[in-house]
């Protein structure tokens, strides 16, 4: 798999020839002014609750490439009503098989609601499970109790978490969180694109380090093999 990173809690995993895009916010970033929204390869685009700084461009790049939104029920709809039309409503628990692997949709501690005020419904993470490869995004969240399940039902080879504070897990609790899911390698998201979530990069590395995991942080449209 190869993950991109397109800023804020934005990025994107190849697996195999489907691209998987995950909590689109880029054109209102000023941190991800260059890269070229229109252009990104996309099959499905998940979202991971309703707050707009996870779908500001989601319903442009949905439209211009007919791809498959998968999310909570209330996202899914909303979108459709737009005139979406390939669309994969879900919740807390359920699995479903797509052509790339499966998705589950699992807790997140969050609050969600749409751009319109619309209610956004449970703010959630997925475990995606393919043949190269698993990995969990987070979404949003505080540090939970529920991720221990994650650890002790599932294999994962990497996760992607919050690490920003304020709004979501700091450091120090995603540092628990990754020995909740038994994974040490993890890739950060959700930080430094406002002045709320700034963080000390070489300091975040380095506590990382010393709890024996790896974080990886990547540069904005820079990837990574996993």
């Amino acid at each position: 798999m190869e993950v991109t990173y397109y800023g804020h809690a934005c990025f994107a995993v190849k697996v195999g020839k489907t691209n998987l895009l995950f909590d689109p916010f880029i054109t209102p970033n000023e941190l991800a002014k260059h890269i070229k929204v229109n252009e990104l390869a996309c099959n499905y685009v998940f979202i991971s609750h309703g707050h707009e700084d996870h779908l500001a461009d989601a319903e442009n790049i949905l439209k211009r490439t007919n791809s498959t939104i998968v999310s909570n029920y209330e996202i899914a709809t909303w979108f459709a009503a737009k005139g979406i039309k390939k669309y994969h409503p879900m919740n807390f628990g359920g699995q479903w098989n797509f052509d790339f692997g499966s998705i589950k949709y699992v807790k997140a501690e969050h609050s969600s609601v749409l751009p319109d005020g619309t209610y956004g419904g449970n703010p959630g993470g997925f475990i995606v499970k393919t043949k190269t490869g698993n990995f969990y995004y987070a979404g949003d969240t505080a540090l939970h109790y529920d991720m221990k399940l994650i650890g002790e039902y599932e294999k994962i080879d990497f996760a992607v978490l919050p690490i920003g504070d304020n709004f979501t897990m700091g450091i120090d609790d995603a540092i628990r969180a990754s020995d909740f899911i038994n994974c040490n390698k993890i890739i950060g998201v959700h930080y430094d694109t406002f002045p709320y979530i700034k963080i000390n990069k070489a300091e975040a590395i380095k506590k990382f380090a010393d709890a024996g995991k790896e974080l990886i942080l990547l540069n904005i449209g820079d990837h990574v093999k996993m």
